[in-house]
């Protein structure tokens, strides 16, 4: 005789316990504080995936040094927009966080982000002068002030001394400083904040891994989990359910059958990095320093060698060096990119894969990559890299959206037309947005709520609804208090 399910109840379904469903998750118990939120995570650990540490950069990206984001457009302007936008998002998520020590949601500031300057690089006459005009477009701008153009040798090799040594110094090259950039651990800080969350009623159930999603008949969402340590099944009733799921994401949208998921796909993409904690190396370089993506390369694959602070020890990470897997996850399946293509974003998929033949190509050359080839682009950056002091790590799983045809680098977040359910695609800038991205998901999701949460939002992000671009003696002030609450003063 088959044995029914319980079906259990809860509010708020998180599936995913990354940095996007821990955020959304310490604000709702802070917005609704009886509220029922349980987070549904398929490893048995928070973090095991984009979030972890090693699986990303650490960037605390303000678009302060990535050059992918200030492109030169063909009157030889530079387009600065969405370094602003970016910066922006960073300064809610800032924000947040600063809050978050400040009332006890966060405990340890120190464990999970460190102040570190961020620099863009460049060489040769053509690259110092494009640096330049970034510079002269950004100077204006309160959130991009205090950063100095060096062109100078002697100043760019007392900065970067690991980086200059060796270096002919006839070769014109410049920096862009930015000395109030971080270092993120978003690891640590998504654990952080799932604590918080459990400490205070939700509940986490870690090892289950979502197995049908389906309307409820009386509303709301069904989920049926699955113990992978036991085998064993259970049931949630969600009235409210968000996808913060990584790689994952997309099919589970799909499984939902919402309309607003139809013609989306997806393409992984996997990276490779090489690291290294020798003493010597990480003791002459303590800056996250991004160079120009390489001709016919996607602009994500901008190389960058950052100085890193994990579990309190120091190491350098340089890349990153594309790969390539069909799975959805770093821990996914063979099977996931294949089980995505649908009717309706088969014609799509298609469309972009001829679009993007020179990704495809690419992608190929950065497969055949030996660990010597590695090395030697490293030593664009450090002259004297050899090459047993790097160690390749491979880096989490990303899927870039794909709709009409077109590949995708954003975020994006899809839901359903009655707010029932949200996701997030996509892994550029990802977790540094992670707070904006949340609360436009609660604008999105709760209309009826939000303006009543406005309040208690406004304390979480005093600059929420507000360009800090337009409002200097504000950006001032949210700086400093965050710089006091995070320790980064």
């Amino acid at each position: 005789m088959a044995t029914s399910v319980r079906t259990e109840l809860t509010d708020v379904a998180l599936i995913g316990a990354g940095i996007m469903s821990a955020t959304l998750g310490a604000i709702l118990r802070r917005l609704e504080p009886d509220a029922s939120i349980t987070v549904v995570e398929r490893l048995e650990d928070a973090a095991g995936e984009s979030s972890g540490p090693w699986n990303n950069a650490g960037t605390g990206h303000a678009g302060l040094c990535e050059l992918f984001y200030t492109p030169q457009l063909p009157d030889g302007s530079i387009d600065v927009a969405k370094a602003i936008r970016v910066n922006e998002q960073f300064q809610v998520s800032r924000q947040f966080w600063a809050y978050a020590v400040q009332n006890g949601l966060l405990r340890r500031p120190r464990d999970f982000v460190h102040p570190i300057p961020h620099v863009s690089f460049v060489r040769g006459a053509a690259g110092v002068d494009y640096l330049r005009r970034r510079h002269q477009a950004l100077a204006g701008n309160p959130m991009f002030g205090g950063m100095e153009f060096i062109t100078e040798f002697g100043e760019f090799a007392a900065r970067l001394p690991a980086m200059a040594a060796g270096r002919n110094p006839a070769i014109p090259v410049a920096l862009d400083w930015a000395q109030h950039g971080t270092d993120v651990d978003f690891g640590a800080l998504t654990g952080q904040l799932i604590d918080y969350g459990t400490r205070h009623g939700s509940a986490a159930l870690f090892g289950h891994e979502v197995r049908s999603l389906h309307r409820a008949s009386d509303g709301g969402w069904i989920l049926d989990l699955r113990n992978r340590r036991t085998g064993e099944t259970r049931r949630l009733k969600a009235a409210f359910v968000f996808l913060g799921a990584g790689g994952a994401t997309l099919g589970l949208l799909q499984r939902s059958g919402i309309p607003e998921a139809r013609g989306y796909g997806g393409f992984p993409i996997s990276g490779v990095f090489l690291r290294s904690g020798a003493d010597r190396l990480t003791a002459g370089h303590r800056a996250k320093v991004y160079g120009a993506p390489a001709a016919g390369a996607p602009s994500t694959t901008a190389p960058h060698l950052d100085a890193r602070t994990v579990n309190g020890a120091a190491s350098l990470l340089f890349g990153p060096f594309a790969g390539w897997s069909p799975r959805f996850l770093k821990h996914g399946r063979l099977t996931d990119l294949p089980r995505s293509v649908r009717a309706g974003n088969a014609r799509s998929l298609v469309s972009a894969g001829f679009r993007e033949r020179a990704l495809v190509g690419y992608l190929l050359g950065q497969l055949r990559r030996t660990h010597g080839a590695r090395v030697d682009a490293l030593r664009e950056f450090l002259p004297h890299a050899q090459d047993a002091d790097w160690q390749e790590i491979r880096a989490g799983q990303r899927v870039q959206v794909i709709r009409a045809g077109r590949l995708e680098f954003d975020t994006t977040i899809v839901s359903a037309a009655d707010g029932s359910l949200a996701g997030l695609l996509g892994a550029s800038p990802g977790a540094s947005t992670a707070v904006p991205a949340m609360l436009e998901v609660l604008q999105r999701c709760f209309p009826a709520k939000f303006p009543a949460w406005r309040t208690v939002l406004t304390e979480m992000v005093p600059s929420l609804g507000t360009r800090l671009a337009d409002q200097p003696a504000l950006f001032e002030q949210v700086w400093e208090w965050g710089s006091r609450q995070l320790q980064l003063t």
